[in-house]
This record gives C-alpha cells, structure tokens and sequence, in this order.
C-alpha cells in the first residue's frame, strides 16, 4: 500500500524553500549587504517575519480571533519602532465583532480594518479606521468598538464598517513612555457562536500558503537597495494615501531619509513639527528593523525631544554622544535609514533639513 499525499506536506515543503531561499536576497546579487552586522540582522530578520506570517495566517481564526502582538523588541519588521505597539486579528465581513479596551496612558491609539486578498498576501487599501480623536472613550479610560458588515440595530457609540474584502484588523498604540507607559488594554470576541474548528489537510495546506505568500511579499521588497544619490538627506513628507501595498496607518505623514557617514562624522537634522496626537523619528537597518532600542537609543518621540526656544528641533544622529541633546546612537552602523511619522498633524510637516559636520565641531559647540 503506497502511503498516502497529503497537501500539508506539499504547502509545508514550499514555505520551507521560501524560508532557505531568503538569505541570497542580501548574500547575493544587487540588494546583497557588505557588512557583518547586517549579514548578522538578515538572519536574525529571517526567523521573525516567519514568526509573524505564522501567528497571523497558520494560527489566526477570523472566527475565534485575538489580537495578537506582531512586533516588539525581537519581533522588528516592516517599520517597527520602540513606541508602539501593534497587535493583529483576522476578521471576515459576515461576522460581527466586538472590541473592547483601555487605553492606559497612549498618546495615540487606533483601529484599522484592512482589505484585499485573502490568500496571505499584503492588504492593499484601508476599509475603515478609527482613531483617538474619533474614539468615544469613557471618563475612566475604557472603551468599546462594534465591527459589522451593516450598523447594529442601536448602533454604538463607536462603530466601524466591515466590506466584502475586510480581512485583517491591526491596532495601534504608541507611548511617549514605553517603559514605564501603561500599554492600551484590547480584547476582542465575535457575536455568532460557531463549532470548535476541526483541523485538516486542506485547512492547514492553504494556511502554510498563505504564510507563503506573506514571506513572498516581505522578500520582494526588503533588503531595500542602497541608493547613494539619496544619502544624508530627509526627502520631503507626505501623507499616506488610503489605497497603499501593506499594513499602513492612513492618518499619518511620513518623511523617509538615509544616512553614510565615515568615522568622526555626524547629521545634523533640523525641523519642526506641527501640532500632531504623536510624532517620531527611527533609525532603520535594509530590513526596517530599528537597531536594538533595548541597549541604545535609536528613536525619539516628540515627548521625550529637547526643543529649541523657537519650538523647533535639532537631532543629531552619530556613532558617539556628542553631549547635546537629542542624539540618536548608529549602533555600529555607518549607514541607515532615517524615518520620520507624524500621527493627526494639523498640516503637513515642513521638510528636515539635514548637514553632515565633524563630531569634534558638534562637541565644541
């Protein structure tokens, strides 16, 4: 008797190819990376979007969902900072879900239901969000969100539309204190009581695929290639548009930049922001990975900032403390990525001027 084919062995076998193929994306070829460090990063990188396309796609059930936390201090990817907090739930538009929460001490809080493909691979527009400034929330802090295809029959206080493509919720909080901050508190339960799921071949093949297509996705975009024509610069904001590739949140300005510097060398970044719920600037390996924010400081929010009299800020980004204020650590990297966000900005920020000086000219200043 011939032993028996099963779809889980053929689906497990592709993703498996995908994970060993990944590393000649930056051992290889014109995305490949010269330094140890990042060698060291891609792998480490490698093991965490898989821990993520896992948790999301093999063990998410928009039937029995929970919001899950899909980054932290090990899990960086896809842009992730020291100030929040991020968690994911898979939804299907013909249930109705219920969200209930605290929001603790965030300066910034949201909920942002996405649509698109339901195989895995990224979400391609945004179908609702609802933010703090929106957000009914109680005197004592808490609150409650209804998710549904059509409005309750006594609709709530808050309530967001789910469409035929919803596939995905993520929820953002973002602490100007995230050590010592109290984290926004989130559950989240389906009205409809559905039999305990069974699992089988089919079931289980189409989730590996789908974690597949996740993985594909990450690795046709990221190691990002260097570009040298955009070095120690910040290109101009711009507002994030509702139709977008990925897990964007639509009610915020970015500003990208990139810094290469040789020894003894720092930037020298000088701004202002407007009047906004959160803004923060991160520094970003090839993969959006911020450096190890447990050990050294490679972000800073708009709380934590040192202003000048005039409300504008200078950040300074180098290998060595320059005893100013403001001074972001390169982590042992001589080149990076530079990224600015600003959540509910009453305008669009003015673009970062940015000027490469000598470390030794900062400290006599």
């Amino acid at each position: 008797m011939s032993a028996p084919s099963w779809q889980a062995t053929e689906a497990f076998g592709e993703l498996m190819e995908v994970v060993k193929g990944a590393e000649k994306l930056f051992l290889e070829g014109p995305r490949a990376v010269d330094d140890e460090a990042s060698v060291a990063e891609g792998y480490r990188w490698i093991t965490q979007i898989l821990q993520v396309a896992l948790e999301c796609y093999l063990w998410g059930d928009a039937n029995r969902p929970a919001l899950v936390p899909i980054t932290g201090p090990t899990l960086k990817w896809g842009g992730d900072n020291s100030d929040a907090y991020y968690r994911y739930a898979a939804v299907d538009a013909r249930q109705t879900y219920r969200v209930r929460g605290h929001k603790g001490d965030a300066a910034y809080i949201s909920l942002t239901v996405y649509g698109g493909p339901d195989d895995g691979r990224w979400s391609n527009r945004v179908v609702s969000l609802l933010n703090d400034r929106d957000l009914r929330v109680e005197p004592d802090g808490s609150f409650e969100v209804v998710l549904s295809a059509t409005p309750p029959p006594d609709p709530p206080a808050n309530w967001m539309k789910l469409e035929d493509d919803a596939v995905a919720l993520l929820t953002r909080d973002y602490l100007v204190d995230p050590v010592k901050g109290r984290q926004c508190q989130w559950e989240i339960e389906t009205a409809a009581q559905v039999p305990p799921p069974r699992s089988t071949d089919a079931d289980t093949a189409r989730r590996l695929r789908c974690a597949t297509r996740f993985l594909n996705d990450l690795l046709n975009i990221f190691p990002l290639a260097y570009d040298p024509t955009k070095r120690n610069q910040i290109e101009p904001p711009f507002a994030q548009p509702l139709v977008s590739y990925g897990w964007v949140a639509s009610d915020a300005a970015y500003a990208m930049g990139a810094y290469d510097l040789a020894p003894g060398e720092a930037l020298v970044i000088e701004g202002r922001s407007p009047a906004c719920a959160f803004w923060n600037v991160c520094l970003w390996n090839v993969y959006l990975q911020t450096y190890d924010y447990r050990y050294e400081r490679v972000t800073l929010n708009g709380g934590q900032a040192t202003y000048e009299q005039d409300g504008s800020w200078r950040i300074v980004i180098a290998d060595e403390d320059p005893g100013l204020p403001n001074w972001l650590s390169m982590a042992g990297h001589s080149r990076g990525r530079i990224w600015f966000r600003w959540f509910l900005a009453e305008s669009l920020p003015e673009q970062p001027r940015a000027r490469v000086v000598k470390l030794s000219e900062l400290r006599r200043s």
